[in-house]
């Protein structure tokens, strides 16, 4: 496994070596010491999976005093995923990055508890799957709404797909007290 740190450096893509031959291929997924070794977590406690059509964006989404860390990783087709920092008192407090996730590249990110997590699919559909470090608290539920401008995420999709909830979530600035 490579593990690159990108701009925001406490978030991490994470690129398999991928072994193939004629039967297929085969890659890690997660070993404990491999991540530890890098500062990551080693162990999750939930384990998630969604699946969405073309178009479908879900974010971006957070916990407020049980915060998840989170590892990503697309099943099937393709996913435009992003990390937006929202620790105050943070160098990198409002920054976002991005990476491409598929079943193609195999690749995962890590996004560590701290930051609003959201993603489009980019193919016709896409599995996505996602392990957590804390159990989702649905009471504790932060969000920040996907277009604020004060961010500028420049999501591949113009109108994407939303559930009511991702429709209605306040900027960062109007959440900014209860961090």
């Amino acid at each position: 496994m490579k593990f690159v740190r990108l701009e925001i450096p406490d978030v991490v893509l994470i690129e398999p070596e991928t072994i193939e031959d004629n039967r297929g291929s085969f890659f890690e997924v997660y070993r404990q010491d491999k991540f530890e070794a890098e500062g990551l977590p080693g162990i999750f406690v939930q384990d998630n999976q969604s699946h969405s059509k073309h178009g479908v964006l879900r974010g971006l989404h957070a916990q407020l005093t049980k915060p998840q860390g989170k590892l990503v990783r697309a099943l099937q087709g393709e996913i435009f995923d992003v990390a937006v920092d929202i620790r105050p008192g943070s160098p990198t407090f409002g920054r976002w990055v991005r990476a491409v996730l598929s079943a193609k590249n195999n690749c995962q990110l890590w996004v560590p508890p701290g930051f609003v997590h959201g993603f489009c699919v980019t193919s016709d559909s896409a599995d996505v799957q996602y392990k957590c470090t804390d159990l989702y608290a649905p009471g504790d539920e932060i969000g920040v709404i996907w277009n604020d401008p004060e961010i500028g995420i420049e999501w591949p999709v113009e109108s994407p797909i939303l559930n009511a909830k991702d429709r209605q979530w306040p900027a960062l600035a109007e959440i900014l007290h209860r961090l």
